[in-house]
This record gives structure tokens, sequence and C-alpha cells, in this order.
């Protein structure tokens, strides 16, 4: 069975991420989204919030399994029988950073691939950050986020839920 992980803080799920995780489930027979613990400060949302929205917005797709992590993901890969950590590239910038981390990672874990998807271009101006920074402006994002996440943003924000 092939397995992979996508780690990420994923405060808040975007379209975006859906979009690799739908993408994922074409490449692999599992694919665990897994949220890493420990990035709460600023967050909006908490960690357990954060598993439960990803789960919510990703119950229809069987093969994806949701698991928060506070450990070096190549050894939470490892635990899941993993062979592939799958990241997403926005922008050449992205790409440096992760290269590095690929990188690490590779020393500590060998066996592990890392694999880069480029976002598609419509998400391309797409991030958990801009979406909290925009929502906390009032601005709807109901075209760049799952719907139950931007329940949970508005109900977060006190926004009125029928606008």
């Amino acid at each position: 069975m092939r397995i992979a992980v996508y780690p990420g803080g994923f405060d808040p799920i975007t379209n975006g991420h859906m979009d690799l995780i739908n993408r994922m489930t074409h490449l692999f027979d599992r694919v665990i989204v897994s949220v890493v613990k420990g990035r709460e400060k600023g967050s909006m949302f908490t960690w357990e919030e954060r598993i439960e929205l990803i789960r919510e917005a990703t119950r229809h797709l069987p093969q994806v399994e949701v698991e928060g992590f506070d450990e070096l993901v190549v050894e939470f890969a490892r635990r899941k029988g993993a062979v592939a950590l799958v990241r997403g590239i926005r922008a050449m910038s992205d790409f440096e950073a992760e290269f590095s981390m690929a990188l690490m990672n590779r020393k500590m874990a060998p066996h592990l691939e890392s694999i880069f998807l480029m976002t598609n271009q419509e998400f391309l101006y797409v991030s958990a950050s801009r979406i909290r920074e925009v929502s906390k402006l009032g601005y709807d994002v109901a075209d760049m986020v799952p719907g139950n996440v931007r329940t949970a943003l508005r109900k977060k924000l006190g926004l009125d839920e029928r606008a």
C-alpha cells in the first residue's frame, strides 16, 4: 500500500490544500493529512479544531485520514508506513524552503521520498495566513475555503452567518 503523509499547520485548511489532497488520492492508496502541534501561538484555530475541520472537509474521501502529530514528521511518517511526504509549491520561494527541508528529511529518513505538487493556478494566491488576515478584516472567503471552514471562521470572528 502506498501511503503519503501531507504535513502542515492548516490554520485553516484552504481550497488550495483540498485541491492537493484530492490530487494525492489519485497517486496514493492512503493519504494522511497530518496536523503539526505546537503552532498555536498566533493561530486562529486550536490544534484540535484544525484536525476536526479537516476531517469534516475530507469526509467524502475514504482514503484520507487526518491525524495530529508532535514529533519529527519523518518519525511520524515512519510509524505510519508512509513512502512519501507531500508538500505543495506555490512559488519559487516555497520551493527553496521546501527543498532545504526535504534534504534534511532525506538525511534523517533516506527511505522516505519528498514529493512536491504544484498548486493549481487558481489557488496561487491562497494561503492560510492570507485567509486569516482578510477574514479578520471582514472579507467573505467562501470561494477560498471549504464550507465548514467558512462557517467556523465567521463564528470565531463573531460575524453574522447570514451574510
